[in-house]
């Protein structure tokens, strides 16, 4: 049973979460409601989105890749007609801030700098899941680098890159773009790209539906689309 509140509460994935915080205000106008930040990562184990809703945290909007959300849907979390996609998410590598940025402009080339780096770290959520069960193996040289790969839960895979403790990390590129202390070196290649959509909808049992539903609508519009550009995201409401 739902109950009305005056304020609107959004669970999002870390993909999406950089330009989600620069339209808070507009969202605000938007709604007529205090938009208040639930989660802003897919994450893992106790704190992840999926465990949240499953404990019954009072949520409105649930922003996450859209493989993910197709499957909150089928658990009965999200309302299956409200899902809108809001944008493409290519995966990038970061090094330390001020490091040689190794090539990885070729898939021979992204190769040879994951058999060279002495540590490599890669997120928990979807990048990180194609990353170590099907990229590495596509290459050939999964045996030789899972050893000194390191799968990251609780914080983004670009903050372990900052303190020094992995050589090169993989992460959305929207996730990495917004940490301080490293430099972006740019996107898989093409030939060996992942895109995910990521999609937002309404939680069941939301308090506000229809200001949810326009928040949404909102993010899908174009009025949304330089933020989401910014972020290193596609917008797919323009």
């Amino acid at each position: 049973m739902s109950i009305m509140s005056r304020d609107i509460r959004v669970m999002t994935s870390g993909a999406f979460t950089a330009a989600y915080l620069e339209l808070i205000l507009q969202l605000e106008l938007v709604t007529k409601r205090k938009v208040v930040t639930a989660a802003t990562s897919m994450g893992t184990g106790a704190d992840s989105i999926p465990s949240r809703l499953q404990r019954g945290e009072p949520v409105d909007v649930v922003i996450v890749a859209d493989a993910a959300l197709a499957e909150l849907i089928k658990d009965g979390k999200v309302v299956a007609e409200s899902r809108v996609p809001l944008a493409r998410s290519a995966i990038g590598m970061a090094v330390r801030a001020g490091s040689p940025k190794p090539d990885i402009s070729s898939v021979d080339a992204l190769k040879r700098t994951l058999l060279k780096a002495k540590s490599i770290a890669y997120s928990a959520s979807v990048s990180g899941r194609y990353l170590s069960t099907e990229l590495f193996q596509r290459l050939g040289i999964a045996d030789q680098i899972m050893p000194k790969s390191r799968r990251i839960e609780g914080e983004r895979v670009g903050a372990v890159v900052a303190r020094g403790e992995a050589e090169i990390g993989f992460q959305q590129t929207s996730e990495l773009l917004p940490v301080p202390g490293i430099d972006y070196v740019g996107p898989l290649p093409a030939e060996v790209q992942k895109v995910s959509v990521f999609s937002a909808g309404v939680a069941v049992g939301s308090g506000n539906p229809d200001a949810a539903r326009a928040l949404i609508g909102f993010l899908a519009s174009p009025a949304a689309a330089r933020a989401i550009t910014k972020s290193g995201m596609e917008p797919m409401g323009q």
